[in-house]
């Protein structure tokens, strides 16, 4: 019994240890202290104590002797690392190397430090973004026709293409010393979204000129002269730009790219003049078709070395006038239905001067450390904002049809079936403009996080096509008959679009979020891969010893907290919330432990078992879209009536965290360690549940009526006040309905009770205000919300040569007819 109470007391030491990430000395001391004790105690045979004490020395010189273990141990697991190591691409080096490591850096740890990021400065709007959003912004949106421009025009009217230029918007990222708005990434991002809610058409073709493409690339990288020239033609809207990067044979695979410029020199405006003769091929180039500069991405090669080095440069990026000889812009692409312009470009031998390329002769072969840096801060504002604004119209309009749209004389938002639909609609919302403001406004610190740009776009986009997807269901009939009068039909076309660009969602998902997430944000793995590349064994006894202490100490505490719930872990103070901080703390050492098992496992394969890196980077997806909804909680105040959207958000998220999870130790190539990783990530099972049918009840309650919470969701998107705008004419509808209910009750009881014998609605409401049952003026009340909700729910129509339509126009009659409009 003593044998076995000690060893019951020397494993608890270990995992105390382990679990508090203990110093070497201290294992030493702790571990030495409790054999000496087993020992006088006699707890210990005359065979097992020897080999305890063996096993003691030999751990307390690997720990607390340096050169002797780098010599006898980490020698040759250095060695067999740099043998098996997998080899690097220079693409694949500089992609790995863009951006900044963030919040994605703590959520790796396993021990994320909440206060740390509670204390980041909320994302706020300058005075003069929010006069530019109340003005230029809404006046915009006033303008725009998303009908005419996607099936009539398929292009924005030319006075939308001058009003965009003259108030700036494709200049909102040029510094104000250019003549540009100067705006940060959560003033721009806001800009999209009203945009967006408005039109996709005038929403991309504002995003593109501020997303990655000449702009940009100027700014960071351009050489003085050409800022001076072209920045303030951006600003101003003198020059349209587009980028062109993809072929088609070449899309996410940029090392393939066959587009090629040939170091040269060539006679130029009457002198010999050092350049490249570029020849390329390039398709899906959004604004293409009008864009007066073309940023062109190419591979540089030098065969006559006139630069003085490698004949093989590397991609390099230049800035080509769409009018210079030898380009061709060829015809428009017409991606579903989108009116944006798109379209393909090309050049053979074309020559360019030297001072073209983007920041000179000095930026040749940098153009993929360019484009990647420059993604990593794009991606996080333009796609993200674009999904989000599809949120929060979809959670007005869907709420608002909801309680207008009446079947079995109940509102349908009132059914269960409807419930479920509007709960994911206004959870996956909520969780989206988390995740848009807080990264954004990490981008405003000075941050590039590129592991949590391609999270953002990957889940943003993703939850774009869920709540859609759960929008079209609900309006059924109304948002597949398209016309001027279905809001939905366009946005809903649009979901692959976005889907695809800057880095397909698949691509993203299976390969990017942990490939490239598991080397940038992980303490020890990028330490190791230099110390490999540098050959320096001291650096990789450090960091590879490192890396096991890591791990042991992610197993211990993913053991506990699975066994407890993770009840006793630090958390902020909120009793609303701090159950949810202290799962997350749990979620982050089961995923350390997880990903570091994995990668010691399965090693450089990891990369082609794309299902396993795709469950682990959706785990540490939703760890980051968890706590961006726990930040936002807090930085809005702690608002109690937000509270239903937080918890609906985050039990979703934490189930799919328990499915991932459960997902990668099932299909664990290694049974035994996937049996080992079970008990110590779910010692208690799968005791996670999905939010519950009251959180969903509650989420489609706000979304149903005019709450304050639901303002805050919808808040920055377009709402015209015109009850002949069908989207005015929504809003105006929900609120008439609800106001009419308290006169609708006292009919129905009248009737109810035989006082009313009429039986049509129309005379029934008749009837009974020649009785007093209800005033005339909630006789007007009654049927001005008939007015509306027949508006409302009509469907586009036309005629048989679809030569006019239906215009929903509000006639206050007691016969309401729409009225018929020649297209």
């Amino acid at each position: 019994m003593t044998t076995l109470l000690t060893v019951v007391a020397l494993l608890g030491l270990i995992w105390a240890l382990a679990f508090h990430s203990a110093s070497a000395i201290a294992w030493t001391i702790v571990l030495g202290a409790g054999l000496i004790t087993g020992t006088l105690i006699g707890a210990f045979g005359w065979i097992s104590a020897p080999l305890l004490w063996t096993a003691f020395a030999i751990f307390a010189v690997i720990i607390n002797m340096g050169a002797l273990r780098r010599s006898l141990i980490t020698a040759p697991i250095f060695k067999l690392y740099k043998k098996i190591l997998p080899q690097m691409s220079d693409t694949e080096r500089e992609a790995l190397e863009a951006g900044t490591v963030w919040w994605d850096g703590d959520l790796f740890t396993g021990r994320p430090d909440w206060d740390k990021l509670l204390s980041y400065p909320a994302a706020k709007l300058t005075a003069e973004e929010q006069a530019f959003i109340d003005g230029p912004t809404e006046e915009l949106c006033a303008m725009l026709d998303d009908w005419q421009a996607t099936h009539e025009d398929y292009d924005l009217p030319p006075s939308v293409w001058q009003f965009i230029k003259d108030k700036g918007f494709l200049g909102m990222i040029v510094p104000k010393e250019y003549g540009g708005l100067g705006f940060s990434a959560y003033g721009h991002s806001q800009v999209v979204v009203k945009i967006s809610t408005r039109s996709g058409t005038a929403a991309v073709s504002v995003m593109v000129p501020n997303s990655l493409g000449p702009g940009e690339l100027l700014i960071h990288y351009g050489t003085q002269a050409q800022k001076d020239y072209y920045l303030p033609r951006l600003a101003k809207g003198l020059e349209i730009p587009c980028f062109a990067l993809t072929a088609p044979d070449a899309g996410s695979d940029a090392a393939s790219m066959p587009d090629v410029g040939i170091v040269c020199k060539e006679m130029y405006e009457g002198k010999e003049t050092l350049g490249l003769r570029v020849t390329w091929d390039k398709r899906y180039i959004t604004l293409g078709p009008v864009a007066t500069i073309l940023g062109l991405a190419f591979k540089c090669h030098d065969p006559d070395r006139l630069l003085g080095g490698e004949t093989d440069l590397g991609i390099t990026c230049a800035l080509i006038p769409t009018s210079h000889k030898g380009v061709n812009i060829g015809r428009r692409h017409f991606p579903l239905n989108a009116a944006f312009m798109n379209g393909p470009n090309w050049g053979k031998d074309v020559f360019i001067p030297m001072d073209w390329v983007i920041g000179g002769q000095a930026m040749v072969g940098q153009g993929w450390r360019m484009l990647m840096e420059c993604l990593a801060a794009g991606r996080s504002i333009s796609l993200p904002a674009q999904s989000i604004a599809a949120g929060k119209f979809a959670s007005m309009a869907t709420g608002a049809y909801a309680r207008v749209r009446q079947q079995f004389k109940t509102p349908i938002g009132k059914f269960e079936g409807i419930e479920e639909a509007l709960a994911r609609i206004g959870g996956h919302t909520y969780l989206m403009d988390a995740t848009r403001t807080v990264t954004a406004g990490a981008l405003d610190l000075g941050e590039k996080p590129s592991v949590l740009s391609a999270i953002s776009k990957y889940h943003l986009t993703e939850r774009m096509r869920m709540v859609l997807n759960d929008a079209m269901d609900v309006h059924g009939g109304k948002g597949i008959c398209m016309g001027p009068n279905n809001y939905l039909g366009r946005a809903y076309q649009m979901i692959p679009i976005a889907i695809t660009v800057e880095g397909a969602n698949i691509l993203t998902r299976s390969l990017i979020i942990f490939g490239q997430g598991a080397i940038r944000c992980h303490p020890f793995v990028l330490k190791e891969m230099k110390a490999a590349q540098a050959d320096s064994l001291a650096d990789f006894d450090n960091a590879f010893w490192g890396h096991i202490a890591f791990t042991v100490s992610n197993a211990a505490r993913a053991l506990w907290m699975g066994i407890t719930g993770a009840r006793w872990m630090d958390a902020p103070a909120c009793p609303e919330t701090k159950r949810y901080y202290q799962q997350m703390t749990r979620f982050s050492s089961a995923f350390g432990l997880l990903a570091d098992v994995s990668m010691f496992i399965i090693g450089g394969s990891l990369k082609r078992k794309e299902k396993l890196s795709a469950r682990l980077g959706d785990i540490l997806s939703l760890l980051y879209l968890s706590s961006c909804a726990l930040k936002f909680y807090e930085d809005r105040g702690r608002l109690k009536d937000e509270l239903p959207f937080l918890r609906w958000a985050l039990h979703d998220s934490f189930f799919r965290i328990q499915v991932a999870m459960d997902g990668i130790i099932d299909n664990f190539p290694n049974r035994w360690v996937a049996f080992a990783l079970k008990w110590l990530v779910f010692p208690r099972g799968l005791t996670l549940e999905q939010p519950t049918d009251r959180m969903g009840h509650e989420v489609a309650d706000l979304l149903i009526n005019p709450t304050a919470a639901r303002a805050r969701l919808i808040h920055g998107m377009y709402l015209p006040k015109d009850e002949n705008d069908i989207i005015g004419q929504l809003e105006a509808a929900m609120h008439a309905v609800i106001a009419a209910e308290p006169i609708e009750a006292k009919v129905r009881a009248a009737v109810k009770g035989g006082r009313i014998a009429a039986r049509g609605q129309a005379e029934q409401f008749a009837q009974a205000a020649e009785l007093s049952v209800i005033s005339e003026t909630e006789l007007a009340q009654w049927k001005r919300a008939q007015a509306l909700r027949s508006a409302v729910v009509h469907v586009d129509d036309f005629d048989q040569q679809f030569k006019s339509h239906i215009r929903n126009e509000v006639q206050e009659t007691e016969s309401w007819q729409p009225k018929v409009v020649s297209m």
